[in-house]
């Protein structure tokens, strides 16, 4: 272990309490903006660490944040974070190791999803969240609204349409996204949101089982908004079977239509 990762072992050993040394450590793939880590300590205690650049300290720190957000809900297993920093050669973020398989359990995924969806909603009178945070490597703006329309239409369709067009999307897919924009009360006429605390990209290689078959969501990019969002990424990539989704609608129900 080098200096910076004895800087990541004292920083868990304030945030614990615990004498903290490391004995070694295994890159774990899966993770496609991170690089991540299977660290084993003396006492043979494993931590999941996750590490980037020093510049991108912030995202680990919104993650963090995101993390306690869902924990608070008591509803879904999620990794609890330990800590955050900065060494000479990187930030991270100390996660407790969680041992994940396939996700088992669609039905008990679903229900526990539909719990936290459930739980969290009035908390915030309003859509967005306290901070911005990131969706992958991409800025995600959570700026406060009061109306989901308001919201969607400047912090989610407009802001990533004006980063397309940066980056060289064409004028023409540009207006069709303005135009859409303006439509949007359309998809709401019949339909009073309400603000759920959402996973915020909750695509299947995001969610998973423990080693007893209990499912865990990770990677969050959370924010308060309409519950169906979640549910629209699950069905991006696939991963989710119907039981997960008629399990949903037995716990909280979804608006027909």
């Amino acid at each position: 272990m080098n200096g910076s990762w004895d800087n990541v072992a004292e920083t868990i050993s304030l945030n614990t309490a615990k004498n903290i040394t490391f004995k070694n450590k295994t890159s774990v793939s899966g993770g496609c903006i991170n690089q991540c880590w299977k660290v084993t300590d003396t006492k043979h205690q494993i931590w999941f660490i996750k590490t980037n650049s020093p510049s991108l300290a912030n995202m680990f720190i919104a993650e963090a944040n995101g993390l306690n957000e869902i924990l608070q809900t008591t509803s879904i297993r999620t990794p609890t974070p330990i800590c955050h920093g900065i060494t000479n050669d990187f930030s991270f973020l100390a996660l407790e190791y969680i041992h994940l398989g396939p996700l088992t359990n669609q039905a008990l995924a679903g229900e526990k999803l539909a719990k936290m969806h459930y739980h969290s909603i009035r908390k915030s009178n309003h859509f967005g969240w306290k901070q911005n945070n990131t969706i992958g490597s991409t800025p995600q703006s959570n700026k406060y609204h009061n109306d989901w329309i308001s919201f969607w239409r400047h912090e989610r369709l407009l802001f990533q349409l004006k980063r397309a067009l940066k980056k060289g999307y064409p004028h023409k897919s540009y207006d069709l996204g303005l135009k859409l924009s303006e439509k949007l009360p359309l998809f709401f006429s019949n339909y009073q949101v309400q603000a759920s605390l959402l996973h915020g990209d909750l695509w299947g290689g995001n969610c998973a089982s423990d080693e007893n078959g209990n499912p865990v969501i990770f990677d969050p990019a959370v924010y308060y908004g309409d519950r169906e969002t979640d549910l629209a990424m699950t069905e991006l990539f696939g991963g989710f079977s119907q039981e997960f989704y008629r399990a949903y609608n037995e716990r909280y129900p979804l608006d027909s239509g």
